[in-house]
């Protein structure tokens, strides 16, 4: 009884350390990283190499992609970087914001920035957008879509100046309102490209005749805009 009981509470030791130690690690898919190492606790580890199915292994399993199509995208940007473009990723929201993570940032070298939302999506199904909504095949993903937006209002209002966002899609093609393929489309505001299609976008548009103010933003940005810690 007093082996069983010592077997128990070192189990739920393991199990809360796992769940509440913070990480370390930063850049490009850390977060999604992060909570998929989370949801992966030994338990759940444990029910996997037993052929248990766990909700927890499957929603690790969607963080997991997600990490790894914001890593792809962070690699296609690589030569702007080299170009003189200031970018991070895995960026935490000032306070009053809310807790979300901006998963990209990006200022150009004429000072214009960008919020970068990576999402990979299944290639079986097209995204469009009609009446205001857009679509994953037959999904509704609106509200997917629309967390870039409020996260470019947040960011804008951090820097004082105006933040355009994009989210870039791997995965699946966009369709346009004929049923042909597109290059782009949007949703108010937001600007849905295709994530190959991410660093021709910023290029063409990362010009602000007569303004000159890079250095200022990246320092107000490295300021008040912080790697984020986790939830």
């Amino acid at each position: 009884m007093i082996t069983t009981l010592l077997l128990l509470a070192a189990a739920f030791a393991v199990h809360w350390w796992w769940t509440r130690k913070p990480s370390t690690r930063h850049g490009a898919g850390a977060s999604a990283a992060a909570r998929a190492r989370q949801l992966r606790t030994p338990l759940v580890r444990l029910a996997t190499a037993l052929g248990i199915a766990t909700d927890a292994e499957r929603e690790a399993h969607n963080w997991e992609i997600g990490a790894r199509g914001e890593r792809r995208a962070a690699a296609r940007l690589q030569p702007l970087t080299d170009d003189g473009w200031w970018i991070r990723y895995d960026l935490a929201l000032p306070p009053g914001e809310g807790s979300a993570n901006v998963d990209g940032l990006a200022i150009s070298p004429a000072g214009r920035p960008f919020v970068l939302d990576p999402k990979v999506m299944d290639g079986r199904f097209p995204v469009t957008v009609r009446a205001g909504r857009v679509r994953h095949g037959d999904l509704d993903v609106t509200r997917r879509i629309r967390s870039a937006g409020k996260q470019a209002a947040a960011v804008s209002r951090a820097l004082g100046v105006p933040v355009v966002a994009i989210v870039a899609i791997e995965g699946a093609q966009l369709l346009g309102p004929h049923g042909r393929p597109a290059t782009e489309l949007a949703l108010g505001s937001i600007r849905i490209v295709p994530a190959h299609r991410l660093p021709t976008v910023l290029r063409a548009t990362a010009h602000i005749p007569g303004q000159r103010r890079a250095a200022a933003l990246v320092a107000t940005a490295e300021r008040v805009l912080p790697p984020y810690r986790g939830r």
